[in-house]
């Protein structure tokens, strides 16, 4: 019997969210629009989260997509040339690479945190309780 809990909506946009921002990250790298590190920790990580959302759904799973988010956020600002990838568009690979990221970005960090205020706000049932009693 499977109890497993069907995921909300604003589950599932958090989970896609993660999924655009690691693929706007993979677009900078393999047009070599950014310095790629040894290890592209970042794609890695998104889609590791992404999959423990989705698999692991506990309540405080969107959570950490958000903490995610907020963290290629304050890299991307704290990096530099930010601004320039997102305005410039001569420079058409960094262009769209970053805002397919921000997009991702954005999505994972807005539904992230609805999904995990409406997990803490419904009750969830344990293994040991029962509908009605």
């Amino acid at each position: 019997m499977n109890n497993r809990t069907p995921l909300s909506q604003a589950t599932i946009l958090t989970i896609v969210g993660l999924l655009v921002a690691a693929a706007g990250i993979s677009t900078l790298f393999l047009t070599n629009s950014v310095k790629v590190p040894p290890v592209p920790f970042g794609p890695i990580l998104l889609v590791l989260i992404s999959g423990l959302i989705f698999f692991g759904r506990w309540r405080w799973t969107p959570v950490v997509g958000v903490l995610m988010s907020v963290f290629l956020l304050v890299g991307a600002i704290m990096a530099g040339g930010l601004l320039d990838h997102l305005t410039n568009l001569s420079q058409t690979w960094a262009f769209t690479g970053t805002w397919i990221e921000m997009l991702g970005v954005f999505t994972a960090m807005i539904a992230g945190a609805l999904a995990t205020v409406k997990n803490y706000r419904t009750p969830h049932l344990t293994t040991n309780s029962k509908p009605g009693i």
